[in-house]
């Protein structure tokens, strides 16, 4: 089976195995079970499509295999086997399914690291390398954190259910970080031969929306959306017939949906209205100025750098200093930007885009061997194959 195959293979797989946990969470209240049943009709589908071709109802295929499978686990259990024999399909989670499913991994009880991944397992159907990635961490230590957080989870007795309106603040920050990583992972994938995966960023779009329905009048619920959506409303200009990426000072404006970029700025000012900023409405802040540009030209790199700055105060991190660097290269000079960079060599020496930014401020101040060999490591270190390309393309150029 060729790559794409595959990827398309794996891809269809994942889309319906979220959804089968979801309904098998509902239907059994155990949550290790309905998880093992998944895996398993996931493993037999990865073993058997690839000879046997993708069926036409592949979410119906899954869910027999995982129904036998279960009967043959439980039927010393009469509960759930006469809940088993009694459901058919088709059936679809209802949307506070998928909430309840997303809360539940989130339950203070288990460490925020196995909240997180355990959701983006269970949850939205992410393999434990492409979590792995998110955390910079190796796949073991990922899989270690599922497993004990599903343990955690029966042992415990953990409910099955959406918060009630007092505990949601609780489980909220971890909620709005799957969901933002999910993202991510649509947004530009971490491992396989895609670029991105529009699929998994309109699931992150979706859960946000659900989450907004939820808690209307939570601010960082409506920053997170916000900052998706006007993320999306790029998404027709971002790459080429090829797959390539067009940088942002490249892309043509004609192509962004300017409506869900309105609508994303309505968001944004109604999380400002309570003067609570919090990371995602600024992160959001700083996307709709990019987005409320004409041309690339007209971007307020000032008002950028001031953002960025309100970012660092309530959300210190490498990676937002890495951001604020960029503003500040606009904003005032490479020399500047290029200084505030070198002081992150340590905490970012094996993130790509440390060294990509770092040769474009060299090559901006004349260092042009120093540039191109931190293209050079920047190359070493991407995954993704749209970001590797561009690279190569840099270093053809130059």
């Amino acid at each position: 089976m060729s790559g794409t195959a595959h990827g398309e293979l794996a891809r269809v797989v994942r889309d319906h195995a979220g959804r089968l946990a979801a309904a098998l969470v509902s239907l059994t209240g155990d949550f290790a079970t309905a998880e093992d049943l998944v895996q398993d009709a996931v493993e037999a589908a990865m073993a058997h499509w690839p000879a046997e071709g993708i069926p036409d109802r592949p979410d119906a295929w899954l869910f027999t295999v995982a129904r036998r499978r279960g009967l043959d686990l439980l039927k010393r259990e009469a509960r759930y086997r006469s809940k088993l024999a009694l459901l058919q399909w088709p059936t679809q989670p209802e949307p506070d399914d998928r909430l309840r499913l997303l809360f539940t991994c989130c339950h203070p009880a288990l460490p925020r690291t196995g909240q997180i991944a355990l959701t983006l397992r269970a949850v939205c159907g992410l393999t434990t390398a492409q979590i792995a990635r998110a955390f910079l961490v190796p796949e073991s230590t990922v899989g270690q954190r599922i497993t004990r957080a599903k343990r955690k989870i029966t042992e415990a007795g953990i409910p099955y259910r959406v918060p009630d309106p007092d505990e949601l603040a609780d489980r909220l920050g971890e909620v709005l970080a799957v969901i933002y990583l999910l993202f991510n992972e649509g947004y530009l994938t971490t491992t396989g031969e895609a670029s991105h995966d529009r699929d998994l960023a309109d699931e992150a779009e979706f859960l946000a929306t659900l989450l907004h329905r939820l808690m209307p009048t939570e601010p960082e619920v409506m920053g997170l959306l916000a900052l998706i959506r006007l993320h999306q409303a790029r998404a027709a200009a971002r790459f080429d017939e090829r797959g390539g990426i067009i940088q942002l000072q490249d892309q043509d404006r004609s192509l962004w949906d300017h409506a869900a970029i309105e609508d994303a700025g309505r968001l944004i000012a109604r999380a400002a209205a309570q003067r609570r900023p919090a990371p995602y409405q600024l992160q959001a802040a700083i996307v709709a100025v990019h987005a409320e540009a004409r041309r690339w030209q007209d971007t307020d790199w000032p008002q950028i750098l001031v953002l960025y700055t309100m970012l660092l105060g309530v959300q210190p991190s490498p990676i937002t200093r890495l951001h604020r660097a960029v503003a500040l290269r606009y904003a005032d000079s490479p020399r500047s930007a290029l200084a505030e960079l070198d002081q992150l060599a340590g905490a970012l020496e094996g993130y790509h885009l440390y060294h990509a930014t770092r040769a474009e401020l060299l090559r901006a101040t004349g260092h042009t061997d120093a540039a191109r060999a931190e293209d050079e490591r920047a190359l070493a270190l991407a995954t993704n194959p749209a970001e590797i390309d561009l690279l190569r393309q840099r270093l053809q150029w130059r």
